[in-house]
């Protein structure tokens, strides 16, 4: 496949030449700024072969490159070959981003007027600010037509002459939530949003992010695979709701449909194209003065549409406040995200079981044959929607890629020795899941040993966590990583993203990592807790239960905080090395343990229920 996508880079370049541009960037989001697009916006990897979820390519005369983070370093090393596009390493100490590394020597001595095209639907207004900012302090002047100048073209989908058969804008059913799943009405939701506006001195708000739409409206539907989302945009003015999306497909029988609720509530259903032409003429017309936007989520070609269309002021950029109203789930849907834990519980315990048997009983079991049988047991879940993205089913080295794919054909055979890594998770009509688990299928090595062990002792010391009202994750991340600092070992991914309620397996505004994000973990907020460790070519680990974030106690030093584990699973102790673990760890384990036992043995069967009951002993 190299040499097709070699092929894809030299057409590009083609083009480049015709229009006369020096550089092209090609994004890997969508007119949303989404972390997942849909196929139609899978622009990265069909220029490059590269299907990680983060990374983006610049293509100049001489030179194609990717950036991408440390989650996908091996993998996009192996994916990229025979491409002619070479890796930049992203979230690491030596890192050249793509802004500095265009206004820097890439594009250095060239006699006239250096020009950058984009894809002005796929980039955030960010990016091209960073990419402005980033040539002003190379000493190039915006606009100038001389060799110290730059310009940037923003060029719509730019590859669409070039990609054959690509995907449409998607059009799937759209279901709705009552209240009595989502714990507040759409209505409420937008009143809610309507105050939020008026604080901010503005009489309407665009809303870009696709969750947040899907989370005003109580909407849900399957644009994009994984996230039950619909694309679109969603304007809520003073006395008016517009709606732009793309009404197609059959309504969904299991659920009611929701256009005619939409239609009831008030809410104006229009064409997903017609945004950026309804917006300037109602600003034109004066029905709006001043328009609140996201900057993060907004995409630069309806950024700059709206910003020459308008009188100077008229646009307010400011950090939506959806995303962190969003994120502090409602009594209802914490009750719901606990509910659907004991149900998703059961389906993992019933896949680890099989699982165990079969292997021990010498049946052959590939990756992809364990991968299905997981989704088969979620699928038989009351209110099952679908996966919550990619199940991750990897065995020995495949384990070392934290975002593995899994074969379909000629997947790794499973054998009784050495540990198996599972991440997966499942969409629900009243939750999502994310768990991963690291089993041993036979003897291990001492070395996996010690990794399983530090690994679980890591996400032990922050699942411990009692912290007071106002610490941000970034504060807490070193809790999960200092047993493996000790030890001289680490991981390169975050140790914790935010969870949404059906709706995406990652969101924000909170996460625990290092990078410094200052948004408190507060009580509401479900969170992943999954440190890891992994090993080129030999093995990988990491352990993840998502956490919900409660109040603890209140005393003359503050407001105590902690968190709640919502997975239920054990965690397998036969690889552990004991003498590893402190005695507050020990019995945070073994507490855990007697909890899924307890909660999940009465509805296994008997057979079941046993192994779990050894599965589950103290240690």
């Amino acid at each position: 496949m190299g040499a097709v996508h070699h092929e894809r880079v030299e057409a590009l370049r083609a083009l480049m030449r015709e229009r006369g541009w020096d550089a092209v960037i090609v994004s890997g989001s969508d007119p949303h700024c989404s972390e997942y697009p849909a196929p139609r916006w899978k622009q990265v990897e069909w220029l490059s072969g590269f299907t990680g979820e983060a990374g983006d390519i610049v293509v100049t005369a001489s030179h194609a490159g990717l950036w991408t983070d440390t989650r996908y370093f091996i993998q996009a090393v192996r994916q990229l070959e025979g491409s002619g596009i070479v890796l930049h390493k992203t979230r690491v100490p030596e890192q050249v981003l793509i802004p500095e590394w265009l206004a820097g020597d890439a594009l250095a001595g060239r006699d006239r007027c250096v020009v950058v095209a984009v894809d002005g639907l796929c980039q955030g207004v960010g990016a091209i600010e960073g990419l402005k900012a980033a040539f002003a302090a190379a000493g190039r002047t915006e606009g100038s037509p001389d060799e110290d100048g730059f310009r940037i073209v923003s060029v719509p989908d730019m590859l669409e002459d070039l990609w054959e058969d690509r995907p449409p804008v998607p059009q799937t059913p759209i279901i709705t939530l009552g209240a009595e799943l989502a714990g507040e009405s759409r209505l409420d939701r937008i009143a809610w949003l309507r105050v939020e506006t008026a604080k901010a001195g503005c009489d309407a708000t665009l809303l870009t992010a696709l969750d947040e739409i899907a989370w005003i409206l109580n909407v849900r539907g399957s644009d994009i695979e994984y996230n039950p989302l619909v694309i679109s945009y969603l304007l809520v003015a003073k006395d008016s709701v517009e709606w732009f999306v793309k009404k197609g497909g059959q309504p969904d029988p299991d659920t009611r449909d929701s256009f005619q609720e939409l239609l009831d509530d008030g809410v104006a259903v229009l064409p997903y194209d017609d945004v950026s032409v309804a917006l300037a003429g109602e600003m034109e017309d004066g029905m709006i003065t001043r328009l609140a936007v996201d900057p993060a989520t907004l995409n630069y070609n309806l950024y700059h549409l709206l910003k020459t269309n308008s009188v100077e002021g008229a646009i307010v950029e400011r950090e939506s406040p959806v995303a962190f109203r969003k994120a502090v789930k409602n009594p209802v849907e914490i009750e719901g995200m606990r509910d659907i834990h004991v149900e998703d519980g059961l389906a993992m315990e019933r896949f680890l079981y099989w699982l165990e048997k079969s292997v021990k009983g010498g049946s052959t079991v590939d990756e992809w044959d364990a991968a299905r049988k997981l989704g088969s047991l979620r699928a038989e879940i009351p209110g099952y929607r679908g996966d919550s993205f990619e199940t991750i089913s990897a065995y020995g080295e495949g384990a070392a890629l934290p975002h593995y794919i899994t074969p379909r054909s000629g997947a790794p055979v499973l054998e009784p020795r050495g540990l198996y890594l599972v991440d997966s998770g499942g969409q629900y009509m009243n939750g999502t899941t994310d768990i991963t688990r690291t089993v041993p299928l036979g003897p291990c090595t001492m070395l996996e040993k010690e990794d399983y062990t530090l690994v679980l002792r890591g996400h032990i010391d922050l699942a411990m966590a009692v912290f007071p009202r106002g610490t941000a994750g970034c504060q807490l991340d070193a809790l999960a990583r200092s047993p493996l600092w000790r030890a001289r070992r680490s991981f390169g991914h975050g140790t914790g993203h935010g969870v949404g309620f059906f709706l995406g397996v990652h969101e924000g505004p909170q996460d625990i990592r290092q990078n410094f994000n200052r948004t408190p973990i507060l009580p509401g907020m479900i969170t992943s807790n999954e440190p890891g460790i992994y090993r080129d070519g030999m093995h990988g680990v990491r352990h993840e239960n998502l956490v919900l974030c409660v109040e603890d106690s209140r005393n003359e030093f503050g407001d105590w905080l902690r968190f709640e584990t919502l997975t239920l699973c054990h965690f397998d102790t036969s690889a552990i090395i004991v003498d590893l673990l402190g005695r507050d760890e020990i019995e945070w384990l073994n507490a855990y343990n007697a909890r899924v036992f307890r909660t999940l043995s009465p509805m296994l069967s008997p057979d079941e229920a046993e192994w779990l009951r050894d599965k589950c002993k103290a240690i």
